[in-house]
């Protein structure tokens, strides 16, 4: 990640206290946790538009 963009972000507490659950439990800030699952997201939504 060359550039950063700073965003704010509202999300349902549940939705949050899930997420940070999942964060620490992987040893990643929440920051760190939502770029990989949003990553991971993109990289499979990509695969799947290259597949016939």
């Amino acid at each position: 990640m060359n550039e950063e963009t700073k965003i704010t972000l509202r999300l349902p507490a549940d939705l949050h206290q899930w997420l940070t659950a999942q964060a620490r439990s992987a040893r990643r800030s929440l920051n760190s946790e939502i770029v990989y699952r949003l990553e991971a997201e993109r990289d499979t939504a990509a695969a799947d538009a290259e597949s016939p």
